[in-house]
């Protein structure tokens, strides 16, 4: 019925129309009505009017002229059509001549009208066949036929319903517009074909929750809390009306539930618009709010989100909006973050590994690479690190930095350090056997602080051992220094009962945590490994040092305090290994210090457990540059 090309055509184009080939009827004047009829007609309370089949009113009663603030007599010979507005959309035109042909039943429309006097009233109109007593639809006396066109003032029930709507579509303590209104206006925003109305085809979202508000709720209450929220949403609405744009007006602004807030920007014309409103939004807030006897202040995070139109989903912008909130929360508080695709990216690809880390342990899609840890005396292998890879099927290799703080996070940790623990026994009992005129390597394995609280790690140790027959000395754990250092109770009794058990224990990255040299005594504890970040200093030889520190590079003081280190792990009966060893000035320089083992690039990169086979009992010309000519740097 909308879709029909007919417009709107004077009513008296009507009557040629109908004709006795089109309709079967001739065109005939309506009869005058029995003076009971006339009664009964004139005095209705409907106000009603008798139109012709020419679409002209014949007769309006009284009550139809008090309506529309005219004398009824006045309305006779009027075109019926323009009386109550039903030419002013091609839908309704068409279904209102569909009627007076006799083709359609009724039509019922609700119309706004205009008085006499200028004042409008909405109206339910309605148009059908004008019955006689005999139901023929004609006007009594079967002699022409007719309309009969009824309105009812509906203006009360038109005010009620918006209010009604009102009530609905708004919170009751900021008066704003409420969720639901505010994906209303989202989706009608997201849905219109902006471009062809001038419109930049573009939308943007300013979403704000206020920081610490439960604080406010829990110290004050809840009706100073409210009085806070309505005073928010005063400024925010300040704020809205100040960057009103002159193509799509004032932002709307919205309260969502709770202490979160809304301003959709429709027709945005890009982000530094939703910039420059965040920042107003986070301005307006600074200053305090005074609430009767309280002076309160707020800050608010906030998430900005700006995109074209086209192919956004309103459930997809405000999952992106929620998702640059946490961010601006996470980032610091009283802030604006806007949306970065490549770190939701990053976001999205976490929580697909995540979902898939306990699968990819039972589908067998982890690996392991190990690297060598050299003697720096004489440059032999006397172990190595193992360290994981997940071949993902979807992401390819991913080095343990990607996923192992995911595992920690949900527990998966567990099973999946006892595969790595299990493995690498296993593979490093495969060398000792394969080389037996060599001294056997030990294999050092890293433990998350998680494996000692929720699993029997004494007990999974022990029970890797038996099943593989590797000794318990060629076995070292190595956790961080923050998960050892002032550890007490249940972790303790497990590193205890691991080194009565032959294990050794050794601590990683050492020297960024706590470095509480002098509870190392109570640990049992026999390895120290220096953080990289010591080792990066010893990268200049000694000629080149004082132009080096010159310039920023190596600093005299790290070879004073690892030197320190060294002497005071070996006074404790620990050994020193150097991590991230890259250079031969490196080696040459923590060598002459002390350290006893080196790890890094230097000697090779994590390898397959076929490459370090190459290099058992093998120690060129100088140590640590044989072990370098090895292996190689793949």
């Amino acid at each position: 019925m909308n879709g029909t090309s007919e417009g709107p055509a004077p009513a008296a184009d009507l009557g040629p129309a109908i004709t006795e080939s089109d309709e079967g009827l001739a065109p005939r004047a309506v009869r005058t009505e029995p003076p009971a009829y006339r009664s009964v007609f004139t005095t209705a309370p409907l106000a009603m009017a008798v139109v012709d089949a020419e679409g002209l009113v014949v007769s309006a009663n009284d009550t139809l002229g008090t309506l529309l603030g005219t004398d009824p007599d006045a309305l006779a010979g009027s075109v019926a059509a323009d009386l109550v507005d039903l030419a002013s959309d091609a839908g309704t035109w068409h279904a209102y001549r569909e009627v007076l042909r006799g083709h359609r039943p009724r039509l019922r429309c609700t119309r706004r009208l205009k008085r006499a006097d200028g004042h409008s009233l909405w109206a339910q109109v309605t148009v059908e066949p004008l019955a006689g007593p005999g139901g023929s639809g004609d006007s009594g006396n079967g002699d022409a036929p007719g309309l009969l066109l009824s309105v009812a003032d509906v203006s009360a029930r038109r005010e009620l319903q918006a209010r009604l709507r009102h009530l609905q579509m708004h919170d009751p303590v900021t008066r704003l517009p409420n969720r639901a209104l505010f994906f209303e206006r989202l989706t009608a925003a997201l849905e219109a074909e902006s471009y062809e109305h001038g419109g930049t085809g573009r939308i943007g979202v300013c979403y704000l929750d206020l920081d610490g508000f439960k604080a406010v709720n829990d110290t004050h209450g809840h009706r100073v809390g409210d009085r806070l929220l309505a005073a928010v949403a005063e400024r925010l609405t300040r704020c809205a009306e100040e960057a009103a744009h002159a193509r799509s007006g004032a932002p709307l602004v919205a309260r969502l539930g709770g202490d979160e807030f809304a301003l959709l920007v429709e027709d945005s014309t890009g982000t530094d618009q939703l910039a420059d409103l965040a920042g107003a939004v986070l301005a307006a807030l600074q200053p305090p709010f005074e609430l009767s006897d309280r002076r309160l202040s707020v800050t608010a995070s906030v998430g900005v989100v700006e995109r074209h139109t086209a192919g956004t989903t309103p459930t997809a912008l405000m999952q992106a909006a929620d998702t640059t909130l946490y961010w601006a929360k996470a980032d610091g508080r009283a802030r604006w973050t806007l949306f970065d695709p490549e770190r939701n990216a990053n976001r999205m690809t976490r929580q697909a590994l995540a979902a898939t880390l306990r699968p990819a342990i039972e589908r067998g899609e982890f690996a392991l690479e190990y690297q060598p840890l050299v003697g720096m005396e004489d440059g032999r292998v006397r172990g190595v690190e193992a360290l994981i890879r997940w071949n993902h099927p979807q992401f390819g290799v991913l080095a343990p930095n990607r996923f192992i703080a995911l595992a920690e996070e949900d527990g998966s940790i567990v099973p999946l350090g006892r595969w790595i623990l299990r493995t690498a026994c296993h593979q490093a009992r495969r060398w000792q056997l394969a080389h037996p005129e060599e001294p056997p390597i030990f294999v050092s394995v890293n433990v998350a602080v998680r494996q000692v609280w929720d699993s029997d790690l004494v007990a999974d140790v022990a029970r890797t051992l038996e099943e593989t027959g590797l000794a318990p000395e060629l076995l070292q754990l190595e956790l961080t220094e923050s998960a050892v250092m002032g550890s007490a109770g249940r972790p303790l009794q497990v590193l205890k009962a691991l080194s009565d058990m032959g294990v050794h224990i050794a601590i990683d990255d050492f020297g960024t945590g706590y470095s509480n040299l002098a509870y190392l005594s109570r640990l049992p504890v026999s390895v120290l490994k220096l953080d990289g970040a010591f080792v990066r200093g010893f990268q200049y030889d000694a000629v080149s040092d004082a132009a080096a520190c010159g310039a920023g590079g190596a600093n005299p003081a790290d070879e004073v305090i690892v030197e320190a280190m060294v002497q005071l792990a070996h006074r404790l009966g620990l050994t020193v290994t150097a991590e991230c060893v890259e250079t031969s000035a490196q080696a040459t320089r923590l060598r002459r210090i002390g350290c006893d083992t080196g790890q890094g690039w230097l000697y090779s990169r994590p390898v397959a457990p076929d490459r370090i086979s190459a290099l058992l009992g093998h120690a060129g010309p100088g140590g640590p540059a044989g072990v370098q000519a090895g292996v190689g740097n793949p």
